[in-house]
């Protein structure tokens, strides 16, 4: 990956429905190259996904999730991974272990999905914070 592979990026993590021809003006290329550049990103596996932001009025948070010691973590992530109002799952180093970004409806609905994870075996202690504001890089 090179300056022109993140410069591009750079411009589709703002707004990844950026058309391929402003992308070019922008970084002083073609159209052809910025199209055959993400292609290649995407098949690299590089570019995982393209996603959108919402501003939807609901209730953001980071739920933080410490797992035992002997657990498969991975296996956890891609549990929760498929519940339908986490929007990212990280494993982190630190004291937690995981972090999900949830978008839910209302603070009863982060509740819920506190109590889900604290019902798994796997699972030691949660960790919440509510997103008050964000802003995109």
């Amino acid at each position: 990956m090179d300056d022109l592979d993140r410069e591009i990026m750079g411009i589709l993590r703002r707004d990844s429905r950026t058309p391929y021809t402003e992308i070019a003006d922008e970084v002083g290329t073609s159209e052809g190259t910025v199209r055959n550049r993400v292609e290649r990103l995407i098949d690299e596996g590089v570019i995982e996904r393209f996603t959108i932001a919402t501003q939807t009025g609901n209730v953001k948070a980071m739920i933080e999730v410490s797992v035992d010691v002997n657990v498969d973590t991975h296996a956890v992530t891609d549990l929760m991974a498929e519940w339908p109002e986490v929007d990212f799952v990280w494993q982190v180093s630190g004291e937690e272990d995981i972090v999900l970004v949830v978008d839910c409806a209302d603070t009863g609905g982060v509740n819920e999905l506190i109590t889900q994870a604290r019902e798994l075996e796997e699972v030691v202690s949660t960790k919440t914070r509510l997103i008050l504001d964000e802003r995109l890089g």
